[in-house]
């Protein structure tokens, strides 16, 4: 390694730090200038965040790499890097597991990474978190290369410097938010990321943003399973109450008998069982922020009296005549078109109103492209660390099944798939493996191809004919298939297939679907 190579390496970057970049185009350069100076196989730079390190970019490793959240505790190479002043070599013989064992990319049988080098990076004196390289041959790296790579580290915490700086600049006051962890940790709330890269995923994250700043009744829609309880508590996050309590009731989970009483509170003897008197979700709220989920499950009764404390403020407590005064910003979830529940007579169309002062879609799985893959990083973290295991990853034909399916269930079946896959392909093992690979069998998704080609050979029967019947036929398996994924949610169909309700509807009755 020559100073000459090490110059030419790092002007390009320095040049950088002047230049408005995207955060991740920023850490991208970073790490193909790291791997042009020292060639490795797979390269990355994490970040640490309370006891965990966060993945910001990855050159070489696999695209769920990004969604995986490395507890240090649990990783004894991170460990030791981070407690380290400079870069660190490990011997190619180490027993210390390495972390991204699986994890480089375009492997198939030779899996087990042999030659590992790292660096810790220091913002304003303090850890703020790793580059790593790794190689998959023994004695890849030199001890010499430990200067260059303290060197390149120096240039790349003053690049995280940068972007750490104009983050700052976009965030509200320090004390604000150190006051809002204080009360989530002594409330037990434990803030929850929302994991996503796709165009779909950043556009709802500038929405919550938006409206979070703002007091504004939200309602959030979506299919089961997309994360609507996450983006509430992300609204929260991102609002002036931040500080301030955010408390959740789901409507469907109670008898109607005991809405009521959750919602408001009661007094001793209001009913049977009312041995005390009680605060209602609304009191415990105020200040802060009440989500009711599964909204659409209220009674027409229960619904008229929240639409009286929304408009005055004002509640009572059941079995009390006395008013109480409360200050709570209102979001509500649910998975049903309610402006159909309306029409039929279901729901309250004032309620409805007063509920989607600003309506919140939140897109489904399907719709989100590579995240699934990321998303799936993070539950195969969460289930390695859970069962012990050294590495857990998807083969490649793993990934293209996840990416093929159609995901009714959205996340939660995501998550609980990869949960139940693990469980399964552990069993299967006759000695507990360093390395579990969870293949496209283990996940035992239904086979998506088979119906597709069925639909394309239909399809070009039907083209040998009449272009306008071909065109129509077309349609209807499109929109009949879209209709079943939804659950006859037209709504919903409609906003799959980028289509105006009316329109979607108008379509509908002309290719005699409705």
């Amino acid at each position: 390694m020559t100073a000459q190579s090490l110059l030419t390496t790092l002007l390009p970057l320095v040049a950088d730090l002047s230049r408005e970049l995207p955060e991740g185009e920023r850490y991208r350069r970073l790490l193909q200038a790291m791997r042009a100076l020292l060639p490795c196989d797979a390269a990355a730079l994490l970040r640490l965040d309370g006891e965990s390190l966060v993945p910001l970019a990855v050159d070489g490793l696999s695209a769920d790499t990004l969604g995986r959240r490395f507890k240090v505790s649990e990783h004894p190479r991170f460990a030791v890097l981070l407690s380290s002043p400079g870069p660190t070599r490990f011997d190619s013989d180490s027993e210390l597991p390495d972390p991204y064992d699986g994890l480089v990319d375009g492997l198939h049988g030779h899996l087990e990474v042999h030659d590992c080098m790292g660096c810790p990076l220091f913002v304003d004196d303090r850890p703020w978190g790793l580059l790593t390289l790794d190689a998959l041959d023994t004695e890849r790296f030199e001890r010499v290369e430990l200067d260059a790579l303290q060197a390149f580290a120096s240039l790349a915490a003053a690049t995280v410097n940068v972007a750490e700086r104009i983050e700052r600049l976009a965030l509200r006051a320090e004390d604000e938010h150190q006051r809002a962890e204080i009360y989530r940790q002594a409330s037990g709330q434990q803030h929850k990321e929302m994991i996503g890269q796709s165009k779909t995923h950043k556009r709802l994250v500038e929405e919550i943003n938006l409206v979070g700043g703002s007091d504004l009744t939200v309602l959030i829609t979506g299919e089961t399973g997309v994360g609507k309880e996450l983006v509430a508590q992300a609204i929260h996050a991102a609002s002036p109450r931040a500080d301030k309590p955010l408390i959740s009731l789901n409507c469907a989970a109670l008898p109607e008998t005991l809405v009521e009483s959750e919602l408001f509170g009661h007094v001793r003897g209001a009913f049977t069982g009312a041995l005390n008197e009680r605060r209602g979700k609304f009191e415990l709220a105020n200040g802060g922020t009440l989500f009711l989920d599964e909204v659409g499950e209220l009674s027409l009764t229960v619904q008229a009296k929240l639409l009286r404390v929304l408009q005055s403020g004002q509640l009572q407590r059941l079995g009390s005549d006395k008013e109480h005064q409360v200050d709570v910003r209102l979001i509500a979830a649910t998975n049903r078109d309610l402006a159909e529940e309306v029409r039929n007579g279901r729901y309250r169309a004032d309620f409805y109103h007063r509920l989607s002062v600003y309506p919140l879609q939140v897109p489904a799985l399907r719709e989100r492209g590579r995240d699934v893959l990321l998303l799936a990083g993070f539950f195969l973290e969460q289930n390695r660390s859970r069962m012990g295991l050294g590495s857990l990853r998807l083969t490649s034909d793993a990934q293209a099944a996840l990416l093929a399916y159609n995901w009714p269930g959205n996340v939660r079946e995501l998550e609980h798939l990869i949960g139940r896959s693990a469980l399964k392909a552990l069993g299967n093992c006759r000695e507990r493996p360093k390395i579990l690979s969870l293949s496209a069998q283990d996940l035992d998704l239904p086979d998506v191809s088979a119906p597709v080609i069925e639909a394309q050979a239909e399809t070009a029967a039907v083209v040998t004919g009449d272009l306008r019947q071909a065109t129509e036929h077309y349609q209807r398996q499109v929109i009949s298939a879209c209709l079943e994924r939804h659950q006859h949610n037209w709504a919903s169909a409609a906003r799959e297939l980028g289509l105006d309700r009316a329109n979607l509807s108008r379509m509908a009755k002309r290719l005699a679907l409705k």
